[in-house]
């Protein structure tokens, strides 16, 4: 696979329409306190603004969150939307530099050592 080629990897989601949450089993590594922290952030955002939201990793490793809404849903809101994202990118700093780090010692290294 080219590096070109390789798409996000998404670390978890919610969303506000099948009220349901997901997290990537692929990262079942990370303690339980930071899995139970990106389950609370990512049910609230949808209680909160609606729509889908998944935090997810660019395919540099960067943490990215996304956001998504049905055509027509008039209860997404899309101006608390990127209110919401400002605030989780400043309150979850810290939080987010780790996982960051964590996906690229873990997964960057194994996706170089596939290319071998």
């Amino acid at each position: 696979m080219d590096m070109s080629e390789k798409e996000e990897v998404v670390l978890c989601g919610a969303s506000a329409y099948s009220k349901k949450y997901y997290f990537n089993e692929e990262f079942d590594g990370l303690p339980q306190q930071v899995k139970d922290e990106l389950k609370i952030m990512c049910v609230l955002f949808t209680e909160d603004i609606g729509g889908v939201f998944w935090v997810a990793f660019d395919e540099g490793g960067n943490l990215a969150f996304r956001t998504s809404s049905d055509e027509g849903d008039l209860l997404y809101d899309e101006i608390g939307c990127g209110l919401k994202i400002w605030d989780l990118q400043r309150t979850k700093r810290e939080l987010m530099e780790a996982l960051q780090m964590y996906y690229k010692v873990l997964y960057t290294e194994l996706w170089e050592e596939d290319l071998e």
